[in-house]
């Protein structure tokens, strides 16, 4: 079996840890992870790693993501999506949700914000998710915390029965709960918000176009260890004695090369990952090894 990361769609209705049950079964091995959960109510891009991969996916947690979401003014719900109930008092006339107003509040998001994640999130409370919390009608208060937003274009808006939604393109950094920044908006309009639609576009360098649906998993469709890394991080080439000792773990002079972050050491051809190194005041210290058969 190679080894590597798989690029999925996650559908709708499932959760990413049926969609890794799904990979085991159709690859025939339990050494697969995600870098990162999409809930069952969101669809989109799933990074998977396979085998020797599930290391690498330590180096995608913190990468940037970019979705597609359709907020709904009019009302805040009590888990910040439309799994939740109406809260009460919450809701405002979004007639004066004009389109020049939500721009305004659009544009107010952008750069470094304090964020507070939804109550029913997976972060944990004294070793507990906020979420099992929340569900036992515990009061949960997390504290802010710093995210930041690359990028947001408003799309179309819709008005409903009391309601407006409004489609939303956000890039932002990891760690960014798009529940709550629908919440905030809403409540900056004064009309109250929540997310209805989620699809994850983009995860660091990987698109949603190279993924393919979750229930047609094959070996084929592995992205190599090699090309995975070199999309991720920079990468170099060594051989000869430097070949041999990055390959059994020994330290090398790596005078030159990028410092102070992950680096993919390959051999001359570039299509085999010896390790994955950091470099530090010229010297290799290891981070990833990848034994070699």
């Amino acid at each position: 079996m190679p080894s590597g990361l798989l690029l999925v769609d996650k559908p709708l209705g499932v959760s990413s840890h049926t969609v890794v049950s799904w990979a085991r079964k159709a690859l025939g091995t339990k050494k697969v992870g995600h870098a990162g959960t999409l809930d069952p109510e969101a669809s989109g891009l799933l990074v998977l790693g396979v085998g020797a991969g599930t290391r690498l996916l330590t180096f995608c947690v913190g990468m940037g993501k970019t979705y597609q979401a359709t907020l709904r003014f009019g009302y805040q719900t009590t888990t910040d999506d439309a799994q939740g109930e109406p809260i009460p008092g919450s809701g405002g006339p979004v007639s004066a949700c004009t389109p020049e107003a939500i721009d305004e509040v659009v544009r107010s998001f952008l750069g470094d914000i304090m964020q507070v994640p939804s109550t029913f999130s997976a972060i944990k409370v004294d070793g507990r998710r906020s979420y099992d919390r929340a569900r036992k009608g515990e009061e949960v208060v997390l504290p802010a915390r710093p995210v930041r937003i690359h990028r947001l274009e408003r799309g179309d808006l819709r008005p409903g029965d009391g309601v407006l939604d409004c489609d939303l393109t956000v890039e932002c950094s990891s760690g960014t709960y798009i529940r709550a920044l629908a919440r905030d908006m809403g409540a900056q309009l004064g009309v109250g918000g929540h997310l209805i639609g989620l699809r994850r576009h983009q995860v660091g360098p990987f698109s949603i176009e190279s993924a393919i649906p979750a229930d047609q998993v094959l070996p084929e469709h592995i992205l190599s260890l090699s090309d995975a890394a070199k999309l991720i991080m920079p990468s170099v080439r060594v051989q000869g004695p430097a070949r041999d000792d990055i390959s059994h773990g020994r330290k090398i002079d790596c005078a030159g090369w990028p410092e102070n972050q992950p680096v993919a050491v390959l051999d001359s051809t570039g299509e085999t990952l010896l390790a994955v190194i950091e470099c530090v005041a010229g010297r290799s210290r290891i981070l990833m090894g990848v034994p070699q058969s």
